[in-house]
């Protein structure tokens, strides 16, 4: 059981730890990056049975429905309403880079807990797997998700970009989804999703970083 734990947490902890690690203007509160991650492993419990129960019920009958409503939807709204009343509104919340940094921790505490059931029921085996693609992509749609609420919190036009910080992910998420449950060769499709996935959420944190950069510079000139 102990190896399970780990290589379930171990993927989503050195995501968080690299995303963190790049806030060059002042890291965050361990004790907040920790709040939005715990936040985000319990949010697995609720979104699970409401899937269950969609499941059961056959409310949702279409790949297309399912990818987008009962899993992206669902996952990425109630991700984006931790990161909002959690940490957006938070005084910690202080440069643009700091909503990858949140985005990132409530979606990889999401991806832990779910990636620690799916290998107690499946096997420690497919932990590459799970790490190479659902942690990953989860940790992506967060980076791309806090990009645009850091883009939203020190902009005059901030609805413009909360609502972007939750279409993106969404959008993305949806596409992941649809590719895994409704393509047969869904590993050919997959993987230049993927790497354009990386691409995207590696531009945004060196955009986040530049942005928090480019508002240190502001501050500074304001005190002078």
């Amino acid at each position: 059981m102990l190896g399970i734990l780990s290589a379930g947490i171990a993927p989503g902890l050195a995501l968080l730890s690299y995303v963190y690690l790049k806030d060059q203007y002042g890291a965050e509160p361990i004790s907040m990056v920790s709040r939005t991650f715990f936040f985000g492993a319990l949010l697995v419990f609720p979104i699970m049975f409401i899937q269950y129960v969609l499941e059961t019920e056959n409310i949702i009958q279409s790949h297309l429905l399912d990818a987008f409503l009962s899993t992206s939807l669902l996952e990425e709204f109630v991700k984006w309403f931790i990161v909002f009343y959690v940490a957006y509104q938070h005084a910690h919340f202080d440069e643009p880079y700091d909503g990858v940094v949140y985005g990132a921790s409530v979606s990889l505490g999401f991806a832990s807990t779910e990636n620690i059931l799916y290998l107690i029921g499946n096997g420690v085996e497919h932990a590459l797997g799970r790490a190479l693609l659902p942690v990953s992509s989860h940790a992506l749609f967060g980076v791309i998700m806090g990009y645009y609420f850091g883009k939203g919190k020190f902009s005059p036009h901030k609805r413009k970009w909360l609502i972007l910080s939750l279409l993106f992910p969404f959008l993305l998420h949806g596409i992941y989804d649809y590719i895994l449950i409704s393509q047969t060769n869904w590993l050919l499709i997959m993987v230049p999703f993927m790497a354009f996935l990386w691409w995207l959420g590696l531009r945004k944190v060196k955009k986040a970083r530049l942005l928090s950069a480019q508002y240190a510079e502001m501050q500074k000139e304001a005190f002078h």
